[in-house]
């Protein structure tokens, strides 16, 4: 990516805070390192759970701010309308889309049923090739275990190619997360 081109980092999480409080943790130091490295943070727009989180880290430490929301869940997100970018779609799907087309890579932060789809599906349209961006899975104190243990049963099953293992790379901590992210800008 040329050096004068601002690196945008799509973040899926959870628009509720979970029970382990370094969620939460994990979900400020993101945002907050992402605005203070330069790059521009994109998200659901929420201003609940891990997204408030890490759009309200990332506004403070001065960065970039770019949500997308689709209109049914403007209120029960509660649709944070003080980003420096804020669009409203129609639907789920040309949410994840736009969110895809305006970021260089992704990180799934510990979240629900939505974050997983958001993974699932931006891993399945890199193995459609659809694009060649990294994904990254913030393994905050272990959450995201089940969903490797997954993966790999679904490869020992034969149902997933081993190939799909370099679509993602989990990492354990934000500071080994940045290097990654560091290495794109």
């Amino acid at each position: 990516m040329p050096h004068n081109l601002q690196l945008s980092v799509c973040v899926f999480c959870g628009s509720k805070t979970g029970t382990n409080p370094a969620f939460v943790g994990a979900a400020v130091d993101l945002g907050t390192r992402i605005a203070k490295s330069g790059m521009r943070l994109v998200y659901g727009a929420g201003d609940i759970g891990l997204m408030g989180s890490v759009a309200n880290a990332a506004q403070i430490a001065g960065g970039d701010v770019f949500g997308v929301i689709p209109e049914h869940l403007l209120q029960w997100e509660v649709g944070k309308r003080d980003l420096t970018q804020f669009i409203v779609t129609e639907t789920m799907h040309e949410r994840k889309k736009v969110m895809a087309m305006n970021s260089n890579a992704f990180v799934l932060l510990p979240g629900g049923l939505g974050s997983l789809d958001e993974f699932f599906e931006i891993i399945t349209w890199r193995q459609l090739k659809l694009h060649d961006k990294p994904t990254y899975v913030l393994n905050v104190d272990g959450y995201w275990d089940g969903l490797k243990t997954l993966i790999d049963s679904q490869i020992d099953a034969g149902f997933v190619g081993e190939f799909n293992r370099e679509f993602f790379t989990f990492f354990d901590d934000v500071d080994a997360l940045m290097t990654a992210l560091d290495q794109l800008a």
